[in-house]
């Protein structure tokens, strides 16, 4: 693993705690449900878009 994999990796490890503690501690007083679901929309296109940073180099050549 290069410092380009564990670099993404823990950008989508701080993506998905924030994940939870978002909704659950700073939103907690939001009685609609649209307030979670905007945060984790947003937090998935980010992940994907991590997640493409991320294989963009990966082929099946060595």
């Amino acid at each position: 693993m290069n410092q380009k994999e564990k670099f993404w990796g823990l950008i989508i490890l701080i993506i998905v705690i924030l994940g939870y503690v978002i909704p659950y501690a700073f939103l907690s007083d939001v009685t609609k449900w649209y307030g979670s679901f905007l945060i984790w929309s947003i937090l998935a296109i980010i992940t994907f878009v991590a997640n493409f940073f991320l294989t963009t180099d990966w082929s099946d050549e060595e």
